[in-house]
């Protein structure tokens, strides 16, 4: 199970460090994105900050991996609360947080069960 572990881990890490790299550099498709979703542009730096310390904590959770239960459910909420964000702007594209929910639920799942065996 910790294999699987690193390998979605290392996955999800990369996704969130792009996403909270694009929040930083204000890319324009995502200020179009947050736009479309209702949240404003003072929040993409909070935003960022937020996924990276995700991406941290799944990383240093390979090595002390009560952080690694913690960062996954920390980014599994992130995104359940990205998905009601878009539901509340009536914006129904859950492509990118939905993929990201995925991946965290998975994270989270598969820590746990190396927890237990």
């Amino acid at each position: 199970m910790f294999t699987a572990y690193l390998v979605i881990a290392a996955i999800l890490s990369a996704y969130l460090a792009f996403s909270a790299g694009a929040d930083f550099l204000r890319w324009k498709r995502v200020l179009v994105v947050m736009a479309r979703a209702g949240v404003p542009e003072s929040m993409l730096s909070t935003l960022g900050l937020l996924k990276a310390a995700g991406a941290v904590g799944l990383l240093v959770g390979i090595g002390i991996r009560p952080i690694g239960v913690a960062a996954a459910g920390g980014v599994t909420l992130f995104f359940i609360g990205a998905i009601v964000t878009h539901i509340r702007a009536r914006f129904y594209s859950f492509g990118s947080p939905g993929s990201f929910l995925i991946l965290a639920v998975t994270a989270l799942g598969l820590i746990l069960a190396s927890l237990l065996s």
